[in-house]
C-alpha cells in the first residue's frame, strides 16, 4: 500500500468507542459523493476478493483429479503443493515493496490477472515436477494478490472509517463457495482442463471489469506530517507496535494454516477416509465455505457486540472442536457438520488480525501480518501431506485443531499489548 495511506489510532479492541465500536477506526462524516466513490471502490475490491476465492476453490475441488493424472502419493502431492508456498513466499515481500512504491490497486489488478492465467495450467501436467513448476506460478499470483488486496482493503477501511474488513473476506469466502459448488456440480460433466480453463477466463473477465472501477476510484488522502512533539511518543510506541503486529501475524498464521489445510485436503480426506463420492467430497468444502461466508457477513456485527478478542477466542475454540469432529468422524454427515463448525470458527480470525495489524503498523503491518498469515495457509497443505504419509491423513488433520486453539488463546496475549 502507498506510504501516503493514513491509518488512524484505535481504541481497545474489547471497549470500542461509542462512535465506531469497531476495530479501532475513528468515525467521521463523509460527503455523499465521497461515500459513493469509496463505496464503488469497496464493491470493486470485494469483487477481487471474490474472484480470488473462486479461482483458488476451482483448483481445490479438482486436486484429486490432478493427483491421479500425475500419479502422486500423499507425500509427492505435498511436495507439489509446497511449490505454491514457495512461489507465494518469494513473491510476497516483492509485492509489498511494489505496493508501497506504485500503490496497492494496480498491483492488485496485475496479481489477479497472473492468478487467472495460471489456474488452468495444472490440468496440462503429467508429472509431479511439471505440476510443481506451474504451481510456482500459481503461488506467485495467489500470494501477490492477497498481499495487494489486503493493503488496498486497509486503505478503504481507513477512508470509510467503518469496520468493513470482514466484508472483503466474506467476498473471498463467497467466491470460494461458488467455485467449489460449481466445480462439484460440474465434476461429472467437465474435465479438469475444461473446468479450470473456464474458471481462468471468468477470472480474467472480472479482473478487467473490477480493475477499471478500482483504478478510477479516488486515491487515499495523504497522511499528515507528524509534529516534533509527537515524535518522541511515536518512537516509544514503535517497539510495542512491532510486537503487536508480530502477535497478530502469528494469529493469522495459525488461522490460515487451518484454512490452507482444509482447502487442499478436504476432498481427499472425504474421498479416501470417509468413502464419500465425488459430489459429496466437494460438498465438504462447500459446507466449510458457506459457513465461513456466513460468519464473515456477520463479523462486523459480532465484533461490535462482543468485542474482537471474544470473537477471536470463541471462534478459535469452535474451529478446534469442529476440526476434531471432521477429521475423526467415520460418517459423511458428521464430517460435514465438523467442517461447518470449522468455517464458522475460523471466519473472522484472519480478517480481524489483518485489520488490527494495519491499525497498529500501517501498510508495513499489513504486509507483515499478511505474509505470515498466507505463509501459514500455503505451508499447511504440504505439512499435512508429510504427516499423512508418516501417520494417517485424519491424524494429520488434527493439527489444524491445535493451531486453531493457539489462535484462540493469542488474543489474550495481544490484549496485554
Amino acid at each position: 500500500m502507498p506510504l501516503r495511506n493514513k491509518i488512524r489510532p484505535h481504541a481497545p479492541a474489547d471497549r470500542p468507542s461509542p462512535q465506531s465500536r469497531s476495530i479501532g477506526l475513528r468515525s467521521r462524516t463523509l460527503p455523499a459523493s465521497a461515500l459513493s466513490s469509496w463505496g464503488g471502490a469497496r464493491l470493486a475490491l470485494t469483487a477481487f476478493f471474490a474472484v480470488d476465492g473462486l479461482l483458488f476453490a476451482a483448483w481445490v475441488v479438482r486436486i484429486p483429479d490432478i493427483r491421479n493424472q500425475v500419479s502422486a502419493s500423499h507425500g509427492a502431492l505435498g511436495l507439489a503443493l509446497l511449490c505454491v508456498s514457495a512461489g507465494a513466499v518469494a513473491t510476497m515481500p516483492v509485492v509489498s515493496r511494489l505496493c508501497l512504491r506504485y500503490g496497492s490497486r494496480p498491483i492488485t489488478v496485475a496479481s489477479l490477472a497472473l492468478l487467472a492465467v495460471s489456474v488452468p495450467l495444472p490440468a496440462h501436467t503429467h508429472s509431479v515436477p511439471a505440476l510443481g513448476g506451474v504451481l510456482l506460478l500459481f503461488g506467485a499470483g495467489y500470494g501477490g494478490a492477497n498481499v495487494a488486496m489486503n493493503s488496498a482493503a486497509v486503505e478503504i477501511v481507513s477512508e470509510l472509517g467503518r469496520p468493513v474488513m470482514p466484508s472483503f473476506h466474506a467476498g473471498y469466502s463467497l467466491g470460494g463457495l461458488l467455485g467449489a459448488g460449481a466445480g462439484g456440480l460440474l465434476a461429472g460433466t467437465l474435465t479438469a482442463a475444461q473446468w479450470l480453463a473456464t474458471a481462468g477466463l471468468l477470472g480474467l473477465a472480472v479482473t478487467a471489469l473490477a480493475g477499471a472501477a478500482l483504478l478510477r476510484s479516488p486515491a487515499a488522502r495523504p497522511a499528515g506530517t507528524a509534529s516534533s512533539s509527537s515524535s518522541s511518543s511515536g518512537s516509544t510506541a514503535a517497539g510495542a507496535g512491532r510486537v503487536l503486529v508480530l502477535l497478530l501475524g502469528l494469529t493469522a498464521f495459525c488461522t490460515a494454516y487451518g484454512e490452507g489445510a482444509i482447502a487442499d485436503w478436504t476432498t481427499v480426506h472425504l474421498t479416501d477416509d470417509v468413502q464419500a463420492g465425488a459430489q459429496a467430497a466437494a460438498a465438504g468444502y462447500v459446507a466449510y465455505a458457506l459457513a465461513m461466508t456466513t460468519g464473515r457477513i456477520g463479523g462486523t456485527w459480532l465484533s461490535v457486540r462482543l468485542g474482537q478478542n471474544r470473537v477471536m477466542l470463541l471462534g478459535g475454540f469452535t474451529a478446534a472442536a469442529g476440526m476434531l469432529l471432521a477429521a475423526l468422524a467415520p460418517l459423511v454427515p458428521l464430517a460435514l457438520a465438523g467442517f461447518v463448525l470449522v468455517g464458522l470458527g475460523l471466519a473472522n480470525l484472519f480478517p480481524l488480525a489483518i485489520a488490527r495489524a494495519g491499525a497498529a503498523g500501517g501498510p508495513r503491518g499489513v504486509a507483515l501480518a499478511s505474509t505470515l498469515g498466507y505463509g501459514g495457509m500455503l505451508i499447511g497443505p504440504p505439512v499435512i501431506g508429510f504427516l499423512a504419509d508418516a501417520t494417517s491423513l485424519p491424524l494429520a488433520l488434527t493439527t489444524v485443531a491445535v493451531a486453531a486453539a493457539v489462535a484462540a488463546l493469542l488474543p489474550l496475549t495481544v490484549r496485554r499489548h
